[in-house]
C-alpha cells in the first residue's frame, strides 16, 4: 500500500478532512470499500498510540470467557488491531447463553485463573462483586499509568456507569457513595416496541402508546391479522423474563421489586399498583400471546418477530434490530417505537439490560487484560463495531454522535433511533441491588406462569410471592 492512501486516512482520523473529502479522494486513489474500511481502522488504531505506551505488556497473553452475540462477534472482527496496537495475545472460549453464565460461576466460584476477563451482565455482579470475584474497575479507570488519556470515562453514558456500580451493600442505591465498578459497559438493551409494518399497514394500526393501546392492538392482531398473534413477550422460568418489557412497565406504574422497611429489605409486589399492573399484563399474554409463552426467552420472542409470526414484541431494541436483516422472511419489515406504559407518566423508565465486561480477581494478568478491556470499550472499537458490525447499542455519546452510524440507523431501521432518544434519558437498572437477584426474580416469572395458565388468581399469586420473598430475605439476613 503506498505511503498516500496511509497519510489519507491518518489525516482524517485527526480531524484533518471531512467525510466527504475522505470519500472524494479515496475515490479519486482508486481505494476499495474493504481497503477504506481495513485503512480507517488502522489510522484509527495508530492514533489510541500516539499519548500512551500501549505496548507495556507486549508477548502477554490475556484469555477471555464469552457469550454468543453480536458484540462478541464485533470484538472479534476487530481483534486484529488490539493485538497489533498492544503487542497482547488473545484467546477466547464461547459459548450459548443457555449454558454461559454457568460457566461463568463456574469458572469464578472455583476461583480458576483459566480467564482474565468475561462477558457479564449488570445483575450478575451482585453475586460476583460482595463474594470477591471480581476486579473493582475503579482501580485501574483512574490510575493515568494504566488508562490512556484519550479513554474518557466520561464519554460512557451516565445511567450505564451508575447502573454497573454498587457499593454491595443491599438496597443501596446503584452508583451511590462508595460504590464499586464492577464491570465496564459494553452494549445495552433498552425496551420498547418492535413491530411489522405490513400487518400494521394492513389492519390500519398505530404503534401502541400505552398499556390499554398496547392490549387492544394485540388483540386486534391476533383476531384480524390471518395467523399472527399480538405480541411476543417472555415467559419461560428464569430472571430474564421479568427483567425487559415487564419491569420496565411495570415501574412506569410505581410498582418496586422490594422496599426498605426498619433497615431490611421487603417484598412489594403485593402493593396495589402491582397487581393492577399485572393483572393487565397477564390478561394480555392470555389473549393475544403465543399459545406456548411459558417456554419463550429471548430468542422465541425474535424468532417469531422475524418470521411474521407475532405481529409485535414488547421487550430489548436490539433484538428487533436483528431480526430486521440476516435470512429472516420479515426483514425489511420492520420498525421501532417508544412505549410508555402509564400514560400518566412523564416519561418512559426503560429497565436496561447491559453487557459489560469484568475482570477475574484470579487473574494473573491484571494490567493486560484492562488493556484489552479498555480498548474494547474504547470509543475507536465502538466506531468500529456501530457502522461496520452489529454492535448496537453502543454505550458512549461519542458513537451516539456519528454520523455515519446514525444515517446506518436511520436508512434500515425506521424509528430506531427516535426509541432510544426517547427512553435513553430515564433509561437504568430499577431492580434493587442486592444478592438474591436471580433467585427471586426467577420465582417471580414462575408466579406470572401461573397466574396466565390461571392456576392462581393475580392478587392471590402475588401475596403468596412476596410471602415467599419476604422468607428467602429474612433467611439471607437482608
Amino acid at each position: 500500500m503506498y505511503d498516500r492512501e496511509r497519510d489519507l486516512f491518518k489525516s482524517y482520523t485527526a480531524g484533518k478532512m471531512s467525510r466527504r473529502e475522505l470519500i472524494e479522494k479515496s475515490l479519486k486513489l482508486g481505494v476499495a470499500a474493504g481497503t477504506a474500511n481495513f485503512l480507517l481502522n488502522s489510522a484509527s488504531t495508530a492514533a489510541m498510540a500516539a499519548d500512551f505506551d500501549w505496548m507495556k505488556h507486549k508477548g502477554k497473553s490475556v484469555k477471555l470467557l464469552l457469550n454468543k452475540h453480536p458484540y462478541a462477534d464485533a470484538m472479534i472482527a476487530n481483534i486484529d488491531n488490539f493485538k497489533s496496537l498492544t503487542g497482547v495475545d488473545v484467546t477466547y472460549d464461547i459459548f450459548p447463553e443457555d449454558v454461559y453464565f454457568d460457566k461463568v460461576t463456574a469458572a469464578l466460584s472455583s476461583k480458576s485463573s483459566q480467564y482474565d476477563a468475561f462477558m457479564t451482565g449488570a445483575y450478575q455482579t451482585w453475586q460476583y462483586g460482595p463474594a470477591g470475584w471480581i476486579a473493582d474497575m475503579n482501580e485501574f479507570i483512574s490510575d493515568p499509568a494504566k488508562t490512556s488519556p484519550t479513554y474518557d470515562w466520561d464519554d460512557v453514558l451516565p445511567g450505564l456507569r451508575a447502573s454497573t456500580a454498587w457499593s454491595g451493600v443491599p438496597g443501596a442505591e446503584l452508583g451511590g457513595a462508595d460504590s464499586k465498578q464492577w464491570c465496564v459497559p459494553w452494549g445495552f438493551e433498552l425496551n420498547n416496541i418492535a413491530y411489522n409494518r405490513k400487518i400494521f399497514d394492513k389492519l390500519g394500526l398505530a404503534p401502541p402508546q400505552n398499556m390499554n393501546e398496547m392490549m387492544e392492538v394485540a388483540a386486534k392482531i391476533t383476531k384480524d391479522a390471518g395467523g399472527p398473534y399480538g405480541i411476543g413477550v417472555r415467559g419461560s422460568r428464569s430472571w430474564a423474563t421479568i427483567h425487559p418489557g415487564f419491569l420496565s412497565a411495570y415501574t412506569n406504574f410505581g410498582g418496586k421489586d422490594l422496599k426498605q422497611e426498619d433497615g431490611k429489605l421487603r417484598a412489594a409486589m403485593d402493593s396495589a399498583e402491582s397487581k393492577a399492573f399485572t393483572a393487565q399484563w397477564v390478561k394480555m399474554i392470555q389473549d393475544s400471546g403465543p399459545k406456548d409463552w411459558a417456554t419463550y426467552t429471548w430468542y422465541q420472542v425474535g424468532t417469531d418477530l422475524g418470521a411474521g409470526a407475532s405481529g409485535m414484541i414488547y421487550d430489548a431494541d436490539i433484538l428487533g434490530y436483528f431480526m430486521n436483516g440476516g435470512d429472516n422472511k420479515e426483514a425489511g419489515n420492520l420498525a421501532y417505537a417508544s412505549f410508555k406504559a402509564n400514560p400518566d407518566a412523564p416519561t418512559p423508565t426503560s429497565n436496561v439490560w447491559i453487557w459489560s465486561l469484568a475482570m477475574s480477581n484470579f487473574s494473573k494478568e491484571r494490567d493486560a487484560a484492562w488493556y484489552f478491556m479498555q480498548w474494547a470499550s474504547s470509543a475507536e472499537h465502538g466506531l468500529f463495531g456501530a457502522r461496520k458490525m452489529d454492535f448496537v447499542n453502543p454505550v458512549r455519546g461519542a458513537v451516539w454522535k456519528d454520523q455515519e452510524f446514525r444515517d446506518r440507523i436511520a436508512k434500515s431501521y425506521p424509528g430506531y433511533i427516535e426509541q432510544y432518544e426517547a427512553s435513553a434519558p430515564d433509561a437504568k437498572i430499577y431492580f434493587t441491588p442486592q444478592p438474591l437477584f436471580s433467585t427471586l426474580t426467577t420465582e417471580w416469572a414462575a408466579g406470572l406462569q401461573k397466574m396466565v395458565t390461571r392456576e392462581v388468581p393475580v392478587d392471590e399469586g402475588l401475596d403468596q410471592l412476596a410471602e415467599s420473598v419476604n422468607r428467602q430475605l429474612k433467611s439471607a439476613g437482608l
